[in-house]
């Protein structure tokens, strides 16, 4: 099931910013770990997957074919 705070980030005029990027990997994070914001214990954990989603989302759209 698809987080309904997550927008659709391919754009054919432009590509996703990197704060749009950042944002939805954020919301992604929140979605699945259960945390809006994590405990100082759990925050190095979180911040690394944010970055990690975000990066990943990156090599994505530089990827994908346009037509």
């Amino acid at each position: 099931m698809m987080c309904r705070n997550i927008r659709k980030l391919r754009q054919p005029e432009r590509p996703p910013t990197e704060q749009e990027l950042e944002d939805a990997a954020l919301q992604f994070v929140r979605k699945v770990s259960g945390y809006r914001k994590p405990s100082k214990a759990n925050e190095g954990a979180f911040n690394d997957a944010v970055s990690e989603i975000a990066m990943a989302t990156r090599r994505l759209f530089d990827n994908l074919e346009t037509r």
